[in-house]
């Protein structure tokens, strides 16, 4: 999916968070946001999600103005911060079938797999830690097949394995075409797979560098 963000702005009461941002991404190509807190990553990413309203013509996918889009398809998005609760039992199998309209088919097994999902699959989703709640909604995300795929600081709760596991299914999607954004205070994990980078700074501005560009 195309991405192009054409002088986005944003600002809280008299805080400005984005001051006019413009990049484009292609198919298949991967960004990593990068700043402190409180730079602007998340304000972003759910500027692109239309959590936050925004002007139009300030963010298209596939030529779309997203003020248009009445209804997202095709877009995974994993947020920094779960809140999930049920007043009643439901299993991590449940959550994920019901995400995924296919059969148990070969990608749905890989995702489970990669993931390591197998040892809490048939548990309640309330018994869960942070960092397995997290696997389950990257696994979601994904089970979306998403020809965008957007993620929060994804590895938060997360161990070294299961961050293993996860670049590399970020690479095979990124082959596939997916395009990805990705906000991150851990840089190195997806070194390898960046072809941008956005800098942004708790003033509102930013850099948008070419991978190589960025230290």
């Amino acid at each position: 999916m195309r991405v192009n963000v054409n002088n986005l702005s944003f600002a809280y009461t008299q805080k400005i968070v984005l001051n006019k941002l413009n990049f484009k991404l292609e198919d298949g190509e991967f960004l990593t946001v990068v700043g402190r807190n409180g730079s602007g990553k998340s304000t972003f990413i759910k500027c692109l999600l239309k959590i936050l309203k925004v002007s139009d013509n300030s963010i298209y996918l596939d030529d779309a103005d997203i003020n248009s889009i009445r209804k997202f398809q095709n877009i995974g998005y994993v947020p920094q911060r779960i809140e999930f609760s049920y007043e009643f039992p439901i299993t991590v199998s449940e959550v994920l079938t019901s995400s995924y309209l296919k059969r148990k088919d070969a990608y749905y097994t890989s995702v489970i797999n990669s993931l390591d999902i197998n040892q809490f699959y048939r548990d309640n989703i309330n018994t869960l830690s942070g960092g397995q709640l997290q696997r389950i909604f990257i696994a979601r995300a994904l089970l979306n097949n998403p020809k965008l795929l957007i993620m929060d600081e994804p590895t938060v709760g997360v161990d070294s394995e299961n961050i293993k596991a996860l670049v590399k299914i970020l690479g095979d999607l990124k082959a596939r075409g997916v395009t990805i954004i990705i906000s991150t205070h851990e840089v190195d994990f997806v070194r390898e797979l960046t072809d941008y980078v956005l800098a942004m700074s708790e003033l509102g501005d930013y850099k948008f560098l070419e991978a190589d560009q960025w230290q």
